[in-house]
């Protein structure tokens, strides 16, 4: 079956700096989504106020691991099918702003949720998040035409580094004028899902302004649907991926790492507010950190990656994970025994500070290698469709972790559940062992050439 053509010689070149930052606001844009909606603001409300199921939150907790569980295996099935489609069709603008758009219509509709309406919630969160991790993978498709191999990390990690930027940029609003998240607060802070649309709407719009279709379309053969031909292509992939073990075994690698990312990121302020107990003041303080240091670990290790080489770069930030979640675990030990111990006036939701910022280091720097990688790795000429097997992974990793931490703290509470995040990354770093950089690299050189059977 006949690929997209591209031009390698065009396609070596650093992009404009202009289209370089058009890329990268979509990262600024939707960050607005993941942390407002997923990460800080609604998924408390969603478990604490409208589930309301207190003094444990299980069902509630269990309701918002199951909704995003639910969206991400849909992206599962979508995603490689839409990205093969997009690279015969060269038609990956419009299937991302097909995405964009739903997203910021569902997630605006998040207004009317309200207690006794939980309902109306998990079917919008399904809706707005499968929509969301769709443009995630279609935007990440567009790496491999932007640079030449040695600058893809800093590209990657500059466009990880603006989201975070984005990201507290948008909860400036929700600081400032909405509020906690409580019941006797819910008027206000339910304006929380129509903020993070306009700020989506709005910051993407450089986007679709200045990002290039670099791909040429081919027609499609006689008698060949968009569904048949995607589904053709993904089944062609499947069959030939055995022949590049790389990319294979970092898409093995990646799911239970971004298992236990995606168990981090929909739980951290969750965690914090039902097992550590912090204030108002801590929570908002523990965001801002976050924020600057996942854009400094973004940032920071988008240039170790170009030195050290993006696999060794990940393998860091595994270990790096491994230390962030035994921390998470023993912060309320910590606290206590510095108290009995020492003498000293610490409490829990101050240590929980520190350990946040050496998860916000790990977690933008493990994000902007993961993807570096696969642009790596993949061929210029299947670069949506194997962007959409990394969503796939991406994806089928987060309905695993939410359902697997839905399922453990219903019997054990949160406070141990987290532990599973620890067994997640082990498995990562032992996933990682086999892969060899300078082979996948070679591999998709080769393929693009036409050296290479795909």
């Amino acid at each position: 079956m006949t690929a997209t053509t591209t031009t390698p010689t065009a396609s070596r070149q650093r992009a404009p700096a202009r289209e370089l930052f058009g890329w990268a606001m979509f990262d600024f844009a939707n960050q607005s989504y993941t942390l407002l909606i997923i990460t800080v603001v609604f998924g408390d409300l969603f478990t604490r106020v409208i589930v309301g199921d207190a003094p444990d939150y299980r069902i509630g907790n269990l309701l918002w691991s199951l909704a995003l569980a639910a969206s991400y295996l849909l992206a599962v099935v979508c995603a490689p099918v839409a990205g093969a489609i997009m690279d015969y069709d060269a038609s990956k603008k419009r299937f991302l702003f097909a995405s964009y758009l739903v997203t910021v219509l569902a997630t605006a509709a998040l207004y009317f949720v309200a207690p006794g309406l939980a309902w109306l919630g998990v079917v919008l969160l399904i809706v707005s998040n499968l929509a969301y991790s769709l443009g995630e993978s279609f935007i990440a498709s567009f790496l491999p035409g932007l640079g030449p191999p040695e600058d893809l990390g800093k590209i990657s990690g500059f466009g990880w580094a603006l989201g975070y930027i984005g990201g507290m940029c948008s909860a400036i609003f929700v600081l400032l004028v909405l509020g906690e998240v409580s019941a006797e607060n819910f008027e206000r802070i339910r304006w929380v899902g129509p903020w993070a649309a306009v700020f989506f709407l709005l910051a993407a719009i450089p986007t679709f302004l200045w990002v290039r279709e670099r791909a040429r379309p081919r027609p499609r053969p006689p008698g060949q649907g968009a569904l048949r031909l995607g589904l053709g292509r993904v089944a062609q992939t499947l069959a030939h991926l055995r022949g590049h073990p790389d990319l294979a075994l970092l898409l093995v690698s990646v799911f239970f790492s971004m298992s236990g990312i995606s168990i981090i990121i929909t739980y951290a302020f969750i965690y914090g507010a039902q097992v550590i107990g912090w204030d108002g003041e801590v929570r908002t303080l523990m965001f801002v950190l976050v924020q600057i240091t996942a854009a400094l670990g973004a940032l920071g290790f988008g240039f170790v990656q170009d030195r050290l080489g993006a696999l060794r770069t990940y393998r860091i930030t595994l270990w790096m994970w491994l230390a962030a979640i035994a921390l998470i675990y023993l912060t309320p030990e910590i606290a206590s025994q510095a108290q009995t111990r020492f003498g000293l006036d610490w409490e829990a939701q101050h240590v929980f500070l520190v350990v946040g910022c050496v998860a916000g280091l790990s977690l933008g720097a493990c994000q902007s290698s993961t993807r570096t990688l696969v642009g790596l790795f993949a061929p210029r000429s299947r670069a949506a469709e194997l962007f959409g097997f990394w969503g796939l992974a991406t994806k089928l990793a987060g309905a695993f972790g939410l359902l697997a931490i839905g399922l453990v703290q219903g019997l054990l509470g949160l406070h141990s559940a987290i532990l599973l995040c620890l067994l997640l990354f082990a498995a990562a770093l032992f996933g990682a062992r086999g892969v060899i950089e300078q082979r996948g690299r070679a591999l998709a050189e080769a393929h693009d050439r036409g050296r290479a059977p795909w």
